[in-house]
């Protein structure tokens, strides 16, 4: 699993602070900003998110309805990673809920007794020892 993969799925599972995992993300390029973003697009397809998160996604990410990728995702449109910069944090914080809602069901419903996904098998993540 690639560092990002992990920090994602520690957001996710909220191993990390979504204000943590904002300060990462803001500290990446915008070019591996984009490939966090494609990333994350991806792994809300895998863990099986659904129309019916959107509402639930918004009001966790803290971005207005009106806000551009909160817009795209009520019509169920990804590509956040096409977005101008200054939209990109947005679609983070955006994405990152939807992801967490959708892997927390998965984890309920189908990883429940366990199961051999590292990504759901994470230790705790270290700690900045200042």
């Amino acid at each position: 699993m690639y560092a990002h993969e992990a920090i994602l799925n520690e957001l996710a599972q909220e191993l990390r602070s979504v204000d943590e995992g904002v300060e990462w993300f803001k500290g990446l390029s915008e070019g591996d900003q984009r490939k966090v973003l494609h990333a994350l697009v991806l792994f809300c397809g895998q863990a099986r998110a659904c129309e019916e998160d959107v509402p639930e996604s918004i009001a966790r990410s803290g971005i207005r309805l009106t806000h551009t990728p909160a817009v795209m995702l009520t019509k169920w449109r990804f590509g956040m990673e096409t977005l101008p910069a200054y939209e990109l944090t947005k679609s983070f914080r955006l994405l990152v809920a939807l992801f967490s809602i959708a892997d927390t069901r998965r984890r309920a419903l189908r990883c429940a007794n366990g199961c051999g996904h590292a990504w759901h098998n994470l230790p705790d993540p270290p700690r900045d020892a200042t």
